[in-house]
């Protein structure tokens, strides 16, 4: 096996392909060490500010000291203090304290590690929210676009994956839009539910502020409200542990989940019609769908939506089997394994929502072959109208039945034994019998009189439920997006 060329050469160790092939810059910077420990430093000086404003001996000239260096970050110190003491947030004490002298001493003043560690991560949370829901809202503001523009365009539906009665391909995708506003409402639910850890001490218990505040309940309540607003929180959860509720964690993760549910379905759709040539996903210029075979466009951004979905679908069973072990105040098993799937579920869902957006930016329709599957199944749908159509003209009910179950039959053995078109109209234009309805056959067949209020249903949604839902993110909606790779 090869050696690596160096310790510091990147393409030398594993990468995460959710950073380094997909996932947008911003996201990326979420979930980074810089935006990570950044906060941390923030963290530690909103409490020093709010301990000093409640009475406690902190000066100016150490609030200054820590506000000059929240940024002056030596990563490489913090690590080498971290491998000595085994302890993260110690490491980063030392690290904040070294370029704080002044401040060293009442930097973590009456805090537990989880006071940067869980805060933090609630601060990453929500701002990650914040960068998903325009993602979505721009998602459906481009397939709502779709919809209108096709609300009219009669298409085969189908149950079972077999044909079914008409719809249209706008009421098609209206489909997909209700399933996204859905997860729209969760995602903002979730954002909005969200509440600092705030300043709680060792155990939830804030013995340790009641100490530092003398026993002056009301300091400690005010503390833990001054840290809260500065975070840009409302509102703090009232009892914690060692750290927040870990449902908390399965909370924003199930809304993901069913994110992912949804965009999963949905290119699942637009994979099914690329295979039935009605409705492609955009193809570049100079795209290669296969290296063995050039005539093939295959949907490879459905398919990576759909693969990267899968992934974000199952990571919800992380949080939901930690919070089932968190034993009493905490334990440290949780720890490892969120570090992982929450970073992965927001990366995960950032990529295949910028995904869906180029897809949605792009869909190709091909109405002439829309058109020809209709007319290939839209005979047999149409013997019903055929027999009423009859029976106004002074037909028998019975007989008409008879005579359109055996036309039809023989119609579908010609389809399916001898692999023809459909020729059923073509036996009911010969057959004498049906002559009173042959001038009527054509209005008919009209595709549009099968599928019922579908252009209106698509009207009415849009207007009524998709287009004031995006009015928060109108500012965000921005143009149109490429995909690197």
């Amino acid at each position: 096996m090869a050696t690596p060329v160096a310790e510091e050469d990147a393409l030398a160790r594993y990468r995460s392909p959710l950073v380094s092939r997909y996932a947008s810059a911003d996201m990326a910077f979420n979930f980074s060490e810089r935006k990570k420990f950044g906060t941390w430093r923030r963290l530690w000086l909103f409490l020093a500010q709010a301990e000093k404003s409640l009475g406690l001996p902190i000066t100016d000239e150490q609030i200054q000291e820590m506000e000059a260096n929240l940024d002056n970050i030596d990563f490489k110190m913090a690590a080498e203090e971290e491998k000595k003491l085994r302890h993260d947030v110690m490491a980063h004490v030392h690290t904040f304290a070294h370029c704080c002298p002044k401040a060293a001493a009442i930097i973590h003043l009456g805090a537990t590690s989880c006071y940067v560690g869980d805060n933090t991560d609630l601060i990453v949370l929500r701002d990650g929210f914040n960068l998903l829901l325009p993602k979505l809202a721009r998602v459906i503001s481009r397939l709502a676009d779709f919809a209108e523009t096709y609300a009219d365009l009669p298409t085969l539906g189908f149950t079972h994956y077999q044909p079914a009665q008409l719809t249209t391909v706008g009421k098609r995708c209206c489909l997909w839009i209700q399933d996204l506003c859905m997860d729209l409402k969760n995602l903002e639910r979730a954002r909005d539910d969200l509440r600092f850890r705030g300043v709680k001490g060792t155990t939830g218990t804030q013995a340790s502020f009641l100490q530092l505040f003398e026993g002056d309940h009301n300091k400690v309540e005010e503390l833990d409200r001054l840290v809260t607003t500065k975070a840009g929180f409302k509102r703090s959860y009232m009892v914690t542990g060692q750290t927040y509720s870990r449902k908390v964690d399965i909370e924003v993760l199930s809304v993901l989940a069913s994110l992912g549910a949804s965009v999963h379905k949905i290119c699942t759709d637009i994979r099914l019609l690329a295979n039935l040539k009605e409705i492609e996903e955009p193809f570049e210029k100079d795209q290669i769908g296969s290296s063995a075979m050039p005539y093939k466009r295959n949907p490879m951004r459905s398919e990576r939506c759909c693969s990267l979905a899968r992934h974000l679908m199952t990571l919800i069973l992380d949080p939901l089997q930690t919070a089932s072990v968190q034993w009493f105040e905490r334990t440290l098993d949780d720890s490892a394994n969120r570090r992982v799937c929450l970073a992965e579920a927001f990366l995960t869902a950032d990529i295949i929502l910028s995904t869906l957006q180029n897809i949605s930016e792009g869909l190709v329709v091909y109405p002439k072959v829309i058109d020809r599957r209709i007319r290939q199944e839209l005979p047999f749908m149409a013997t019903e109208n055929i027999i009423m159509a009859m029976v106004k003209a002074g037909g028998n009910r019975q007989d008409c039945h008879e005579k359109i179950r055996v036309l039809s039959q023989q119609a579908a053995a010609v389809v399916k034994q001898e692999g023809g078109d459909n020729d059923f109209i073509a036996r009911v234009r010969a057959d004498p019998y049906f002559s009173p309805i042959h001038k009527h056959l054509e209005s008919l067949l009209d595709p549009s009189s099968f599928t019922g209020r579908a252009p209106q249903q698509v009207a009415k949604f849009l207007k009524e439920e998709v287009r004031p839902a995006l009015i928060p993110y109108q500012s965000k909606m921005g143009g149109k997006i490429e995909l690197a790779l």
